[in-house]
């Protein structure tokens, strides 16, 4: 063997010997991994579902309802809205109306939440009361919050399990409360998630046994049902997010339905068929646009 067929013989055989395969770089952690909150949490995001517009939007009613505020639905696709005079209304999944509950005092309502299968709750933060109503807007309970807090509560919201979770101001922590036992049983402390920033929370619910603290200036807290923190989301400027199988939606910059999904980390695009829209709540087949006007409802591209 020449000397020159020999050097290419042990140039070949280490080669194969100590090189190593390559790694596929991954777009998004797995869905138990947990990215800290100096560091959120990666998006994938894909191109606007034009097939859906192109199949197009199918106006089913439209409701006047001058400047709507705070707006759920349940899960049987009722929605839930305040008018501007804080009263509560309820329709049918196709914009039908069905019930009204007018307090007896007044008071700015900050979130309405009827998520809970037999529960509506309703959170006036001005003078920090929580209102449960039944399902044809009755009233069931009310909680004080100023005899059981020191400080102020910014959001609240009904667990599955009937416990209360809430962020407290005043002292940047989030407590779950137990009205049975009548005691605070979780406080977790997020002075240090935040750090120096000024957050402005405007959302808490919780979903899939996760919590969901939506800070319009930093993006979405996720933590576990115990408290726990697990990520932040990547999604600034926002005022309420909603739920849908596995995605979370809300209304995008520029005045897009996108739908963020919550274990594959990706993001995709849905063009509304009108503008102006100030809020959107999407069911199963219907999507719900709130405008300074009223609300639309609309049959969803596909259903």
């Amino acid at each position: 063997m020449t000397t020159w067929a020999f050097r290419f013989f042990v140039v070949a055989l280490l080669t194969s010997c100590f090189s190593l395969p390559a790694a596929a770089q991954t777009t998004a952690p797995p869905a138990g991994s947990v990215a800290p909150a100096g560091q959120a949490a990666p998006v994938v995001r894909l191109l606007p579902d034009t097939a859906g517009t192109a199949q197009g939007w199918q106006l089913v009613r439209s409701v006047a309802l001058p400047q709507p505020g705070a707006a759920s639905l349940d899960r049987r696709g009722n929605l839930y809205v305040t008018d501007r005079q804080n009263n509560l209304r309820q329709f049918g999944p196709e914009g039908e109306a069905l019930n009204v509950y007018a307090p007896p005092l007044p008071g700015h309502v900050m979130q309405v939440e009827a998520w809970n299968t037999a529960k509506v709750l309703v959170f006036y933060d001005d003078r920090q009361q929580v209102l449960l109503l039944d399902r044809f807007l009755s009233p069931i309970s009310e909680l004080p919050l100023p005899q059981l807090l020191d400080g102020q509560a910014r959001v609240v919201t009904l667990a599955p399990d009937d416990r209360y979770w809430l962020f407290n101001e005043s002292d940047l922590t989030l407590r779950q409360f137990d009205a049975s036992q009548k005691r605070f049983t979780i406080t977790t402390p997020l002075d240090i998630l935040i750090g120096r920033s000024r957050p402005d929370f405007r959302f808490l619910r919780e979903y899939q046994n996760n919590l969901y603290l939506v800070d319009r200036i930093g993006g979405v807290y996720v933590f576990d049902n115990l408290g726990n923190f697990r990520k932040k989301l990547p999604l600034p400027g926002l005022s309420y997010v909603g739920f849908r199988a596995d995605e979370l939606y809300y209304l995008g910059s520029a005045g897009e339905l996108r739908f963020f999904h919550l274990y594959n980390l990706t993001e995709r695009a849905l063009p509304l068929p009108v503008a102006g829209v100030q809020q959107v709540l999407v069911s199963d087949q219907y999507a719900y646009l709130l405008t300074a006007g009223g609300v639309q409802v609309y049959k969803i591209p596909g259903k």
